[in-house]
């Protein structure tokens, strides 16, 4: 004869119910890190151009934050790009911005107000020195911009430190030589494709979209720089941060270039401030390096965003909120 179960009431039932509610409930309160509550406010984070990419990587940052941090409320503001960026963080206009490791230096350098409370949080990627011209400009090297109309950044970009440095190094005064213009890559390409201007300097993740959609739309071409990389570093610091690197030919698929362009990159920092709330940076670093792929599908720059590397945040001491990060991950 077949044993038949018991029945079980809808009372029992309940109460097991709610017994294993309650042992779940305690499980997860065991689990959780004492004195740990869910993170809650405003975070401020200053990026750039609207079409650049410190921008866009800011954009998708703040939506991966959105995942692991839901009750703080990230606010994005654009900038003129790295100098404003730091003056902005050091003055508390902003939280966390991204900056070139020249312009940190720089800054540090001429002792503006808050340098010494810069800190850092992640070496993010490298900008690309872009020197963009027609692709039918007889300009062959930054030299050559003699007499030319030429967009070098706005005041308060890293573009425009490293634009005037490398003038400078090419023996080209940006007020005498040339007729300098103080734009950004919102309306650089849009100049350019006008006849308005002869040629504009940019620094920026490859590729950049502004420069991309440039190209296909407009016949372009990327002027190499490489015969200017010995100069600058000679001139010390904070032009020590820039190596010498190559644009490939496939960075920019619709730009005349024939082959891949010798030019100069600087290294992207995430930066905060010794003031930042630890737990805030730890949580803010665990997503900069664990969102990388997602973000890089888009902003292919931040591809190279690696945890072997994001610790090298020089000229700037990490964090602390960041290195308990790192630590934690330390193999």
């Amino acid at each position: 004869m077949p044993l038949v179960p018991p029945r079980i009431s809808r009372r029992h039932a309940l109460r097991v119910l709610v017994a294993v509610l309650a042992v779940l409930g305690i499980l997860t309160w065991w689990l959780k890190p004492f004195g740990q509550p869910e993170l809650r406010g405003e975070l401020t984070f200053s990026t750039g151009a609207r079409t650049g990419v410190y921008h866009r990587y800011g954009q998708l940052l703040e939506q991966a934050l959105g995942q692991g941090m839901p009750e703080v409320d990230v606010r994005l503001e654009t900038s003129e790009g790295s100098q404003e960026n730091l003056k902005r963080l050091a003055t508390g206009e902003a939280d966390y911005t991204v900056a070139t490791a020249d312009a940190v230096a720089k800054y540090r350098l001429d002792g503006k107000p808050g340098a010494d409370r810069l800190q850092g949080v992640a070496r993010l990627y490298d900008d690309y020195v872009q020197l963009v011209v027609p692709a039918d400009s007889p300009v062959q090297s930054a030299r050559d911009l003699r007499g030319k109309r030429v967009a070098i950044g706005q005041p308060g970009s890293g573009v425009r430190l490293v634009s005037e440095r490398l003038l400078k190094a090419a023996e080209i005064d940006p007020v005498l030589d040339i007729t300098s213009v103080s734009i950004g890559i919102d309306t650089m390409p849009g100049e350019l494709e006008a006849g308005r201007i002869d040629a504009f300097f940019w620094s920026g993740g490859l590729p950049t979209n502004a420069v991309r959609e440039l190209s296909e739309r407009f016949d372009i071409r990327l002027v190499q720089l490489g015969d200017l990389v010995e100069q600058l570093q000679e001139s010390g610091s904070p032009a020590r941060y820039y190596r010498t690197a190559v644009m490939p030919q496939d960075a920019y698929t619709r730009a005349r270039n024939t082959s891949s362009v010798a030019t100069l990159a600087v290294p992207n920092l995430l930066v905060t401030t010794a003031g930042a709330d630890p737990r805030l940076t730890e949580e803010l670093t665990r997503t900069v390096i664990g969102s990388r792929d997602i973000v890089g599908r888009e902003v292919h720059a931040a591809q190279l965003v690696d945890l072997r590397t994001a610790i090298y945040t020089g000229p700037l001491e990490l964090h602390e909120g960041a290195r308990r990060y790192y630590r934690s991950v330390k193999p």
